[in-house]
């Protein structure tokens, strides 16, 4: 049998194809996808789930004319593989390589760029717009999975929709075996009717004809409603205005060009439901999906993972720190935004179940939520990553802070995160919550640090955030113990020498920035203050480190503008302190994605970068 996939470097390629050769493009594909994400890493078991869709979506429609948006973009793989990145899959994630999501300067396939969830149907009912405007019959699809979904942002698209009335198809991909036993003949050939051209020209004659017999009308509205009601899920898109279809089998070709095709064929908001499986095709991912969700480089003949770590990640003593504040304290909940095992939440989940709770991803509606919790005498924890809080600002503002209740935020991935580029690095939290009112901030610079931050971020009774990297710290020896610290409290961990210029030098350190902080010092000579509160700053110390020195310098792993060093120089002004100021972090840029080490080393924030920025002010 010839090889096709190698063939295929477009979708006009794969349009060229017989249809009865698609389902050894599937097969190709999947097989590929392992052999690929063995090596690179990445996301897995989403991308097996969509195979046959992706498929089937750029067999039907004339892509990239007609716009395909993503949601989240963590299932494009295959997507990418047919639009001509076959052969860069290899470079997936790696510096300078292909990108983890979609992005529009990677590709002109790549119509949204995304990395964050239920963003896709607002996006394409705006791309919907603009063809409407333009007087074009450019459709434009948006793929949704039943996880994002539950996020606000898609139900005010959805209601938005109806009123546009542009040709905006909707497809969501459910892999929530619950209603499998759905998917079968008849339902394949309800929604191959439900999506016909003729189904539908009766369907809007009989509307036309109802529209001046009102109770005529209304009763058979409510006869469609009953018939389809017992055949199909709920009406519930119906009601928002969508010409509902499915559900149908995600990994039946023959079924989703079927349907594809008829859809394409008519005008206004469309909305398709499939069913998948994640990791289909690949028996530990079928097995674990959770698990291949996001993997590392493994083993393809069984899915054993290659790479191993020598100490505890700052996810897992955050994890562990849980579990026993939860048995100190019974006031004590957890909520998380869907993301449970990447917040280091599953044991918790299985020792405390009746306090656990996962909202789906609506972040908005966590903080809320754990508001509501707070103001009646729980005490949440709320577990997120830095880069997902940012869609939940106004509710830490208004919901929380305004009202100062008892919400400790764990803010996960504070900082580069890697290979997942720019959309998931925790670049500016420091900068947006630093300015609000009643918020307490504290950076760790180890795991046992971390643990006792969190202590006391728990017991303040008021709204505190500890903010922690991704990954593992240095490995030092954690504390059993449930210890506090003083709030507001920094420490000196390194007595300078002056310089051979003979001037002083003390470098102030927030959180994962110590480490190279102390490297740093060791060539130069330098204080070191471990600032451990980015709110309330220890100005005490401040003061005393900038009347005995002649250079104040700053080191964060977070944007400079408006970051911790900023706020160094406001307290400074704001105690007429006049010392020479230097504030390093992330520039103001996105960093692209590569290796956490190599990324900051580039910004200037590893120790050879830190001596090189000092001794230029010192020589200026």
């Amino acid at each position: 049998m010839t090889a096709l996939l190698n063939t295929i470097d477009s979708p006009a390629h794969l349009r060229q194809l017989e249809r009865k050769q698609l389902s050894q493009v599937a097969e190709e594909l999947r097989a590929f996808l392992v052999e690929s994400v063995a090596k690179t890493g990445g996301h897995l078991a989403s991308n097996l789930g969509v195979v046959e869709l992706t498929i089937a979506l750029h067999y039907v429609f004339n892509t990239p004319d007609d716009r395909l948006v993503w949601d989240v973009g963590h299932q494009t793989y295959p997507h990418k593989i047919l639009t001509g990145r076959r052969d860069a899959m290899q470079t997936l994630r790696k510096p300078k390589g292909l990108a983890g999501f979609p992005r529009r300067a990677e590709s002109e396939y790549d119509t949204f760029g995304t990395g964050h969830s239920s963003t896709s149907i607002s996006a394409a009912l705006g791309m919907a717009v603009a063809a409407q405007k333009a007087g074009l019959e450019r459709r434009s699809v948006a793929i949704i999975g039943d996880g994002a979904l539950t996020g606000g942002m898609a139900f005010e698209a959805l209601n938005n929709a109806s009123d546009v009335n542009a040709n905006l198809l909707v497809i969501l991909n459910d892999n929530d075996m619950s209603i499998s036993n759905n998917v079968g003949a008849l339902n394949q050939y309800l929604s191959k009717l439900l999506s016909s051209r003729f189904y539908n020209k009766v369907r809007t004659s009989g509307k036309k004809v109802l529209s001046g017999l009102p109770q005529i009308q209304e009763f058979a509205k409510r006869a469609e409603e009953h018939v389809k009601g017992m055949v199909l899920p709920s009406t519930l898109f119906e009601e928002l205005g969508f010409n509902y279809i499915g559900p149908i089998d995600g990994h039946d070709l023959d079924a989703l060009i079927d349907t594809l095709s008829n859809i394409k064929q008519l005008k206004g908001p469309q909305f398709l439901h499939i069913v998948t499986q994640k990791g289909k095709g690949f028996t530990p991912a079928e097995n674990n999906p959770n698990k291949f969700h996001g993997v590392g480089k493994f083993d393809p003949s069984n899915g054993d993972a290659l790479a191993t770590k020598s100490h505890k990640t700052y996810t897992e003593v955050f994890g562990d720190w849980l579990i026993e504040m939860a048995k100190t304290d019974a006031r004590l909940v957890g909520i998380t935004p869907a993301m449970c095992d990447g917040s280091g939440l599953n044991a918790f989940a299985e020792q405390f179940p009746e306090r656990y709770f996962d909202v789906g991803i609506a972040e908005q509606h966590a903080l809320t939520f754990a508001a509501g919790m707070a103001c009646d005498g729980l005490k949440p924890v709320v577990a997120i990553y830095s880069t997902f809080l940012q869609r939940a600002y106004d509710q830490l503002i208004h919901d929380i802070a305004l009202q100062n209740l008892p919400v400790l935020l764990a803010i996960d991935r504070a900082g580069l995160v890697g290979a997942d580029g720019p959309t998931h690095a925790g670049s500016f939290d420091l900068s947006f919550l630093r300015c609000i009112p009643n918020l307490i901030i504290m950076a760790p610079s180890d795991e046992n640090e971390c643990r006792l931050m969190l202590t006391t971020g728990y017991q303040h009774q008021g709204v505190a955030a500890v903010r922690y990297p991704r990954g593992g710290g240095s490995g030092v020896e954690i504390e059993k113990t449930l210890n506090t610290i003083e709030i507001g409290k920094g420490i000196i961990v390194k007595q300078g020498k002056p310089l051979k210029s003979g001037k002083k030098v003390a470098i102030l350190a927030f959180g994962s920035m110590l480490a190279p902080a102390l490297q740093a010092a060791e060539n130069l000579e330098m204080t070191v203050a471990n600032m451990r509160f980015v709110k309330p700053l220890d100005t005490a110390l401040i003061s005393q480190l900038a009347q005995s020195h002649d250079l104040i310098v700053t080191i964060e792993e977070n944007v400079v503008m408006g970051g911790a060093g900023a706020a160094v120089m406001e307290a400074m002004q704001a105690m007429r302190l006049r010392t020479a100021t230097l504030c390093l972090g992330l520039p103001d840029a996105f960093i692209e994605h590569g290796v956490h080490e190599t990324m900051l080393a580039e910004c200037g924030l590893d120790a050879k970068g830190v001596i090189a920025s000092i001794e230029k002010e010192i020589l200026e």
